[in-house]
């Protein structure tokens, strides 16, 4: 197992929660990068998720190598789609949406791009990626053309991670989508947390401490926040979060 998904899992094993941050490259031009890092490193971020369902520019290939010189933990690419490939980052989410049905979306994508991703040596991190419906349809609804599981089958969402777990994926992800008009439910989280002995990791809605917290109590390993930290009246999240997983 390679350094950031032994570190995942090691954290897993101690109980310990981490938190990650999901930056958006089109929102973040390269000379905002050193604000932006001095942010993450005096927060307590334990990782940095780069990527979107659509990205409109090429700003990620800057921003990735800027973001891993300052900042202090793992920088790890959320890849929409083939164009995300950035083999600088320090890992690579490898998500396969198993919540859908899309051929390209579970293995297609994955074939193109094995020859790259094996040639460039970065980390792979094998992902179960379950999209759900939390409310509005998304980005990630729409690009991958797949359907979300339904918010309230939590029995759904829980033998679909099992099925994953049961074929080798290594990491869990349970997402609602940027800008879900809700997080996912406690009790869905809850019943994959039972289901699997992989890492959980939760995003999607996530704006406030009490959400955070209820997510983390529920079984989630990892919780990620995006848009929340994009809007200037939330950042009290961005500073809460550490001092509250470091209580779990």
């Amino acid at each position: 197992m390679r350094a950031v998904l032994q570190h995942i899992h090691s954290l897993k094993s101690q109980g310990k929660k981490a938190f990650a941050i999901l930056i958006d490259p089109d929102k973040v031009p390269v000379s905002e990068c050193a604000a932006l890092a001095s942010n993450i490193n005096a927060a307590g971020v334990d990782f940095v998720f780069i990527g979107g369902s659509l990205l409109v520019n090429d700003n990620i290939r800057r921003v990735i190598p800027e973001l891993k010189r300052l900042v202090d933990v793992p920088v790890i690419v959320f890849p929409g789609n083939l164009l995300q490939l950035s083999t600088e980052a320090d890992a690579l989410l490898f998500l396969s949406v198993i919540s859908g049905r899309n051929p390209e979306m579970l293995i297609g994508n994955h074939v193109v791009a094995a020859p790259i991703l094996k040639a460039a040596g970065i980390e792979v991190l094998p992902t179960g990626y379950l999209l759900i419906d939390t409310g509005r349809a998304t980005s990630v609804h729409y690009m991958s053309n797949t359907q979300p599981i339904p918010y309230d089958k939590a029995d759904i969402a829980a033998c679909t991670a099992m099925a994953g777990e049961l074929l080798g994926l290594q990491l869990i992800y349970l997402d609602g989508g940027s800008g879900a008009e809700k997080t996912i439910s406690t009790e869905m989280v809850s019943a994959v947390a039972d289901s699997v002995e992989v890492p959980l990791i939760v995003g999607g809605g996530i704006r406030s401490r009490k959400q955070a917290e209820a997510i983390l109590k529920a079984g989630a390993d990892i919780i990620v926040v995006g848009n929340a930290l994009e809007d200037r009246s939330e950042t009290s999240l961005f500073r809460d979060l550490p001092a509250l997983i470091a209580n779990f």
